[in-house]
C-alpha cells in the first residue's frame, strides 16, 4: 500500500481529549483525565487501519472524537481535506458511520429491525415508506441476512446476528468511513470468523474505509492493513501490519503480542512479562510513561526528550526513547 495509490481520507493533528474533574463547594476543576493526549495520524482512503492497546489506554476515546459524539479539548481533524468542525452535521454523519461494541446495547428494543436500520434513512433522505423497505431489504441481504427478518425485533436475534444488523444501519447512508468498536469481543470465536470476512467483503464492495478499534491483537493482525498502538493517551507504534508483527520495535508493542495465544500450547513460551501498574491518567508522568512503568533505569532520560514519533524504516513509525527502543533522538 502506498501514499499515492491510497490518498489521505482522514488526518488528525495534535489530538487531545482531557476529561475535566471537579471538586469542592464551587465545582472547581483539580484536575484532568488524560484519555487522548497528543494524537497525530493519517487513515487512507480504502485501508483498514487497527488501533490497539489495553483497556483504558484512549483507544475508544479517539474513535468517538472521529465521530464527533464527543467534544474536543485540543487538536483538530482534518476529513477529506477539511476541517471536520467545517463540515455540515448532517453530510458527515452521511459519510461517517459507526458500529458498537454491544450491538444490542445499540438498539431500541421496542424498534423493528426495519424502523433500526431505517431511522438513518428516514432522518437523512426524502424517501418515502416504500423506497425505505425496498433499502432495508436490500441492506440486510447484503449482510446476510433475509429481508423477512426486518419485522422481527432485536431480542429475536442472536449477537452474531444483531451484529449485522448494526453493519446494515451502519451502511444505510453509503458512508465512505466506518468506525468498528471491538466489533467481535463479544461474539463466539466462529461467530468473529464470519463478521470479520463479512466486513473485509463490504469494505471491497463499496470502497470503505475502517478503523478498527480492539484489544485482540490475533483479530486486528487478520483484518488490518496498519496498526497503531496506544499507550496511556498516545501512540507508540505505527506501521503496517506485517512488519509490526514481525519486527516490533517499541517495548509495549512487543509485550502485547508475546500475549497472543500460541498455537503449540507446549512450545517455548515467549511471554514478555510486564512489571508493574499502568499510569494514571489522571497524573501521567513525563517523559515515557512504559519506561516509568516499568521502572526502566534510562527513563529520567526520556523526561527531556521529543518523544514525538519517528520513522524508522518506509511506514514503520516509533516513539523515540532510550527506555523502550534503540531508537533516540
Amino acid at each position: 500500500m502506498t501514499d499515492a495509490q491510497y490518498p489521505t481520507l482522514l488526518e488528525i493533528r495534535n489530538l487531545k481529549k482531557w476529561f475535566p474533574i471537579k471538586g469542592g463547594l464551587l465545582s472547581t476543576v483539580k484536575s484532568y483525565v488524560r484519555a487522548v493526549d497528543g494524537v497525530s495520524l493519517e487513515v487512507r482512503k480504502g485501508e483498514t487501519l487497527g488501533v490497539v492497546g489495553e483497556s483504558g489506554c484512549g483507544k475508544t476515546t479517539l474513535g468517538r472524537l472521529l465521530l464527533g459524539l464527543i467534544p474536543i479539548t485540543d487538536g483538530e481533524i482534518i476529513y477529506d481535506g477539511a476541517p471536520i468542525n467545517e463540515i455540515e452535521r448532517q453530510e458527515i454523519r452521511k459519510k461517517m458511520q459507526i458500529v458498537f461494541q454491544d450491538p444490542g446495547g445499540s438498539m431500541n428494543p421496542r424498534m423493528s429491525v426495519k424502523s433500526i436500520v431505517g431511522e438513518p434513512l428516514h432522518v437523512n433522505t426524502k424517501l418515502d415508506d416504500s423506497e425505505i423497505t425496498s433499502r432495508v431489504s436490500d441492506l440486510l441481504e447484503s449482510v446476510g441476512l433475509e429481508s423477512v427478518h426486518m419485522n422481527r425485533y432485536p431480542h429475536e436475534f442472536s449477537g452474531g446476528q444483531k451484529q449485522r444488523i448494526a453493519i446494515a444501519r451502519a451502511l444505510s447512508l453509503d458512508p465512505e468511513f466506518i468506525l468498528l468498536d471491538e466489533p467481535t469481543s463479544a461474539l463466539d470465536v466462529s461467530v468473529q470468523a464470519q463478521v470479520l470476512n463479512l466486513l473485509a467483503q463490504l469494505q471491497k464492495e463499496r470502497n470503505l474505509t475502517f478503523v478498527f478499534i480492539t484489544h485482540d491483537l490475533a483479530v486486528v493482525r487478520h483484518i488490518s492493513d496498519r496498526v497503531a498502538v496506544m499507550y496511556l493517551g498516545k501512540i507508540v507504534e505505527l506501521a503496517d501490519a506485517d512488519e509490526i508483527y514481525k519486527n516490533p520495535v517499541h517495548a509495549y508493542t512487543k509485550a502485547l503480542i508475546s500475549a497472543i495465544p500460541r498455537m503449540d500450547p507446549t512450545g517455548p513460551s515467549n511471554n514478555a512479562t510486564v512489571e508493574g501498574d499502568v499510569p494514571s491518567p489522571v497524573d501521567p508522568p513525563p517523559g515515557c510513561a512504559f519506561g516509568h512503568r516499568v521502572e526502566h533505569p534510562n527513563w529520567e532520560l526520556s523526561v527531556e526528550m521529543d518523544l514525538s514519533l519517528r520513522e524508522i524504516s518506509p511506514g514503520h513509525w516509533v516513539q523515540p526513547c532510550p527506555c523502550c527502543t534503540n531508537v533516540s533522538n
